[in-house]
């Protein structure tokens, strides 16, 4: 693509990229998260939750809607609403956690990220905010009721949006250049009569100087100029030193924010409010403290700063807004004092629009339809928005700031006192900003692929940084999430890696070698790590935990089992098979230019052989991980005297070792004569193991080695379930699980695995996800991308005999075919149906049918198996995979 955007994409290198320093780095929520957990028992909800936000000042990042900041979050720009009867300023986004009823955390309020360029050169963001009093105590009452059984109660399940009597508030960004950024905020009152509204942006300094002793040097925000043309406030931190922990000296300087129309502007300090927070006994810093502009404007107290200075400061605008109607306002943000602010402005946002526009046109594919261009469209924007400074010092928050003040001493014993190694100042991709607002390994490896589609060095940064010595352990392990670094992940990250490095070749025509070689070493560290610590027995099968497929299992996977057994785990080993073949892959990529890394490529071919061996036979044992009779991979609880049990629950941890496979073909190997040399003498030398897994396939004059791990009647048994309307095809997907469990449940002891096709009614995990029948994205595209290796590998004479839909009979269709039908089921749940309502908004009627609502798409972190409707956390960064999946499939 040669156009203003990418353009702008080919300028951002160098130290500190222009086009990245200021972004959405903004957290939708930084109460109840981890990093502001300074409780004795490590209740992170209760120890900082909503109603004490707008008063805490936070230590390690702030919040706020629609909000932008600087590359390292010293000044927040961020939108505040009042709509003159809620009981709160509406400065952040509201949502229940587990205890309050919910399934798991949970969003409430309705926003959407509905344009976004990679250089953040142009955004927009929705925010839909109700005119009746905000039913807080509602929400939580009604949740609480159903007890986290059946659909959670909703925000438009109480009637506050009833009669379209909301504001739908926009607001726009657009760069004129990487630090001179046009503000819109623009409130359309969708209701029948008029309606007040009270439009706060806020302009703030994140509090860096409360975390010492003696306090820290503290910039200033005050008013320089209230003219009838416009309003200005001057954020100055010039005076000071540099921001401490980076390699090179960043300081903020001067800002200037220019808004136009009548405005109060209103002061006050980024200061805890001591007395509420802690007691009527505690001492405030500062007697203009954080939830001033709250207390103020709701309940008229005189306590914002009359000299007009502080850290945190609004533009107050009072308005009326007639039924149907609209207004606008215009701000900017930029380091340059100007006499004219908004001379410019309809044409920078003109120019960018159109510039986002011609950008995304080039990249959408040209058989998609006009709505997936939209889907795709919207789904990046989503994940652009996703992006978060993430700060995060794991030895300062353990042993605390200031030593007059320490933490209590249990809190080394509650989470990630392994890990004081970690220490973050980086712009991250989160899972989702509000339910997520902390990076999860592998939820990260998996959204660097869609963003590797518009953002390839983004999209490698992120993968570059989970290896690097700030986040990777010395043992080698990569951190999982913050609840929990040391709890374990998918090894997905070799295969990221990977793919992210074709997509540039492929999409850019770069071949980033350094990247890949980079990233290939410290990954031979995580591997290291996997087989020492994850193999405890040393034969090649694996004992991973959690893996993040949360309650897909009959136990607890995170926790040591009572009696000393060990579960040995057919999603782990295959994961671990896959980590191989992705290793050997780039160690060949590698080995064209420098030939000792065919030693390598050897060295990950006979691991995995090793794996596919111990899947079959298990080290000679009485048992396997594939069932014969069931033609199915299970899990097996080894107990200490060597008896055993087998957890025949089919879900995905029993299709994972599909997803390890690849194609070695004689003559592309003819560059790597040693790596060949071996790979015959192996297969000569050693077909005790490699019958299992290697498979020799002649194709015409040359031979095809196939690496899976299932053989070809295993994959036909496998692909048989999978494409079983019965078992694991959804209209919209693959299960997690086989609809055969809704009937026949799994028991063992007082455990039971039944199908759930939506929320999880099981509560492993705190009960955030449910991996129980609903339709994951990451799980069906990697079954795909199998699928399309397996069919390159058997050719157009493999085919599986399939019944979709209503046809009654069934009809032959190669692998390829098949991953084509689960894209296309994959890409409908996003796309109107011939009503014309999208599957992933359910039934209901405001989404379906308002034009105000139903082309305003959320990405959600799963699926409803038989609805489509989407579930869990609302902005899921893994869901963007569609992007992929469009791009692929409709070029």
């Amino acid at each position: 693509m040669t156009n203003s955007e990418s353009v702008r994409i080919a300028e951002n290198v160098g130290e500190q990229p222009p086009w990245w320093r200021w972004g959405p780095y903004l957290s939708e929520r930084s109460w109840g998260t981890v990093r502001e957990d300074y409780s004795p028992n490590g209740d992170a909800w209760r120890y900082l939750p909503h109603d004490l936000a707008r008063s805490k000042a936070y230590r390690w990042g702030e919040d706020g809607l629609a909000g932008i900041c600087d590359r390292y979050q010293l000044l927040v720009f961020a939108l505040g609403l009042w709509n003159g009867r809620d009981p709160i300023l509406k400065e952040r986004a509201f949502g229940l956690d587990m205890w309050e009823g919910n399934h798991g955390e949970d969003v409430k309020d309705y926003y959407f990220y509905l344009d976004n360029t990679p250089t953040h050169s142009y955004m927009r963001y929705l925010y839909k905010y109700p005119q009746g009093e905000y039913p807080y105590q509602e929400l939580i009452r009604e949740n609480q009721r159903r007890a986290g059984s059946g659909a959670e109660f909703e925000l438009l399940d109480t009637g506050i949006f009833k009669d379209n009597r909301y504001f739908d508030v926009e607001v726009e960004y657009a760069k004129a250049s990487p630090d001179d950024i046009c503000i819109r905020i623009s409130a359309h009152n969708r209701g029948p009569d008029a309606a007040p509204l009270h439009i706060l942006p806020q302009l703030w300094f994140r509090n860096t100087w409360a975390w010492s002793e003696p306090r820290g040097p503290i910039p200033t925000i005050r008013l320089l100029k209230k003219a009838g043309a416009y309003t200005c406030l001057l954020a100055d931190s010039s005076e000071l030193p540099p921001l401490p922990g980076l390699l090179f000296p960043y300081q903020l300087g001067k800002r200037y924010l220019y808004a136009d129309g009548d405005c109060t502007p209103l002061f006050t300090n980024n200061e805890t409010h001591s007395q509420r927070v802690y007691g009527s006994h505690a001492t405030n810093p500062s007697p203009y403290v954080k939830d001033a502009f709250h207390r103020h404007i709701i309940n008229g107290e005189t306590c914002v700063n009359p000299a007009q200075t502080g850290t945190k400061s609004c533009l107050h605008y009072r308005l009326d807004i007639p039924a149907g109607e609209s207004v606008q306002l215009t701000l900017r943000l930029t380091p340059t004092a100007m006499q004219q602010p908004f001379a410019d402005i309809g044409r920078v946002f003109s120019q960018r629009r159109a510039e986002a526009d011609t950008f995304y046109e080039a990249l959408h594919p040209p058989k998609a339809t006009l709505e997936e261009r939209r889907v795709q469209r919207q789904a990046l924007a989503g994940l652009l928005w996703s992006k978060q400074v993430y700060l995060f010092d794991v030895h300062q928050w353990l042993h605390g700031d200031l030593p007059n003040s320490p933490p209590p001493a249990s809190r080394k014993k509650i989470r990630n006192q392994h890990w004081e190694h970690l220490n973050s100042m980086r712009v991250l991709l989160m899972p989702d900003k509000w339910e997520y607002p902390w990076f999860a390994a592998w939820d990260l490896a998996i959204a660097s692929v869609p963003m590797a589609l518009v953002d390839p060095a983004f999209a490698k940064n992120q993968l570059w940084l989970m290896l690097f010595e700030q986040f990777q352990h010395p043992n080698g392990q990569l951190p999982a999430y913050e609840w929990d670094f040391s709890d374990l992940n998918p090894p997905v990250h070799a295969w990221a890696v990977w793919r992210v490095y074709n997509m540039e070749k492929r999409l850019h025509n770069k071949t980033d070698r350094n990247f890949l070689e980079t990233c290939f070493h410290k990954l031979l560290i995580n591997f290291t790590w996997w087989t020492n610590k994850v193999d405890n027995h040393g034969n090649n099968v694996f004992e991973g935990g959690f893996l993040g497929l949360d309650n897909i299992a009959v136990v607890d996977r995170s926790q040591a089992l009572p009696q000393g057994e060990v579960l040995e785990q057919s999603d782990a080993t295959g994961w671990m098979a896959m980590f191989c073949l992705n290793m050997m892959r780039m160690a060949l990529e590698l080995a064209g230019e420098n030939k000792a890394y065919e030693g390598l490529a050897t060295k990950f071919l006979q691991h995995y052989v090793y794996i596919g061996a111990a899947m079959k036979q298990m080290g000679g044992r009485d048992y396997q991980l594939w069932d014969e009779t069931d033609g199915f991979f299970y899990d097996v609880l080894r107990h200490p005297d060597d008896s055993f049990d087998k957890f025949r629950v089919r879900s995905l941890v029993g299709l994972i070792p599909l997803f390890a496979v690849e194609r070695l073909e004689e003559g592309w190997l003819k560059p790597f004569p040693s790596f060949s040399a071996n790979l015959n003498w192996f297969l000569a030398n050693r077909n005790h193991f490699t019958q299992f897994s290697c498979h020799c396939l002649n194709q015409g004059q040359q031979s095809t080695y196939l690496l899976s791990v299932p053989n070809q009647q295993q994959i036909k048994r496998l692909l048989a379930r999978v494409f079983d309307q019965d078992e694991f095809l959804s209209p919209f997907g693959m299960r997690s699980l086989s609809k055969v469990h809704a009937g026949q449940p799994f028991k063992y002891g007082a455990s039971e695995v039944r199908y759930e096709p939506a929320e999880a009614e099981s509560k492993l995990k705190g009960g955030n996800s449910n991996w129980r029948g609903p339709v994951w994205f990451p799980a069906g595209f990697l079954m795909i991308e199998a699928l399309r290796k397996l069919d390159r590998a058997l050719g157009p004479t493999f085919v599986l005999d399939v019944v979709l839909d209503d046809n009654p009979y069934p009809v032959a269709m190669t692998l390829g075919a098949l991953a084509r039908e689960l894209a296309n089921r994959m890409i409908r749940l996003f796309v109107p149906d011939a009503q014309g309502h999208r599957p992933i908004y359910g039934a209901d009627p405001c989404f379906r049918q308002d034009p105000y609502w139903r082309d305003h798409i959320l990405f959600h972190e799963y699926f409803h198996a038989e609805t489509g409707k989407g579930l869990g956390a609302s902005h899921q960064t893994w869901t963007a995979l569609v992007a992929a999946l469009i791009d692929e499939w409709r070029c």
